[in-house]
């Protein structure tokens, strides 16, 4: 991924990401739903995924199709916020994260099994 995705970005993204692929009246009516946009401000934003090469538009109907999958920017975003936060840090992120949650035994557990298999 080579740019950054912004909140409005993120909001059409996070529909094809669970629902697949959609046309934008779709998407444009579940946003409305869901945030109150304009059907304007959908295709807009849409249009800005597009250029961005983060949404791919088919036809008939507007189709649309994310191109890069959720992982790919959760990574993305977490890198930048480890390099801008924590100095390139992941140690000083994870010390940062683990001090302030409050963690369920499971949740240990499970951070403790990622741990070791990165052994």
């Amino acid at each position: 991924m080579k740019a950054k995705i912004f909140d409005s970005e993120l909001q059409v993204m996070e529909i094809l990401w669970k629902e697949g692929d959609r046309s934008a009246g779709q998407i444009a009516k579940i946003l409305k739903e869901k945030i109150d946009w304009n059907r304007n401000t959908t295709y807009t934003v849409i249009k800005k995924c597009i250029k961005k090469g983060i949404i791919e538009r088919h036809e008939p109907n507007f189709i649309c199709k994310a191109v890069i999958k959720k992982e790919e920017v959760q990574q993305y975003e977490t890198l930048q916020l480890i390099d801008k936060m924590f100095d390139g840090s992941s140690t000083k992120f994870f010390a940062a994260f683990l001090d302030h949650s409050n963690l369920s035994n499971e949740e240990i557990a499970n951070l403790k099994k990622l741990v070791e298999k990165l052994k």
